[in-house]
């Protein structure tokens, strides 16, 4: 019982008391000292906060002090008391939340993240991916990881499902056996070398957000939502599409 009291607002020690005191009826000191175990000194002083608190009395008998623990239902008391001073507490917390709430609001937009695992996880993106508004998203991809990644029907399936949405992409990517030989009309696919750029991860642009995905390994992935990391990655990606004409055929 001594965690069920702790938890409604009494100390370990005061616990301890306070049962060796329901157990022995009514006692001194030392009795309740040695049945709590539970220092002397210490004893005193627990006795006199649970007196406070309504839980023990005391009587004198022949000079000596005696006490006795009030009926357990005398715990209700206390019970209620912390009820009301949580009350309080939430009542200071909602007149301060406002305050709170500017500090917040003038902190600047906070980028959002979310954190994906396994091959579900990279679906899951994907299908977000394919949620934007956009009609043309960024994207940097190792070909041959994504094929070890993906079966060709997972892959089929991806791009059906984004040329029925009629979202077009703007891709720079590697691959071993060399460029693609057909390129869907809405997309614009610039090879880079795969020994001068090993890539090994798909990085895709879609609205305000960025996917990143890990696709050597345990399959890993991220969306970070933040209008000016987009923006800059943005620029960062012309940059490289316009450094990647020099390899086109």
């Amino acid at each position: 019982m001594i965690k069920q009291l702790q938890e409604i607002g009494l100390s370990e020690k005061e616990a301890r008391v306070y049962l060796a005191l329901l157990e022995l009826g009514q006692a001194g000191v030392p009795e309740i000292s040695k049945k709590s175990g539970v220092n002397r000194t210490t004893t005193y002083v627990i006795l006199e906060s649970l007196a406070k608190e309504g839980l023990v009395s005391q009587i004198e008998k022949e000079k000596k002090s005696y006490f006795t623990a009030e009926n357990p239902q005398s715990l209700g008391r206390l019970i209620r008391r912390k009820e009301s001073e949580l009350k309080e507490k939430e009542k200071e917390f909602l007149e301060h939340l406002p305050q709170l709430a500017a500090l917040f609001e003038t902190a600047g937009e906070r980028p959002k993240v979310r954190f994906y695992e396994g091959k579900e996880g990279l679906n899951v993106i994907q299908d977000e991916i394919l949620q934007t508004k956009d009609k043309r998203i960024e994207a940097i991809f190792s070909q041959d990881d994504l094929e070890k990644a993906f079966t060709q029907e997972e892959k089929r399936e991806y791009f059906n499902r984004r040329m029925k949405k009629k979202i077009g992409a703007k891709a720079i990517y590697t691959r071993g056996v060399g460029p693609f030989e057909k390129v869907a009309p809405i997309d614009e696919l610039r090879i880079i070398p795969k020994d001068k750029f090993p890539l090994s991860v798909d990085i895709t642009l879609f609205g305000d957000k960025m996917a990143i995905s890990s696709l050597r390994g345990k399959l890993i992935g991220v969306i970070i939502e933040n209008k000016d990391i987009v923006r800059t990655f943005r620029s960062v990606f012309e940059l490289a599409w316009e450094a990647a004409a020099r390899f086109q055929k």
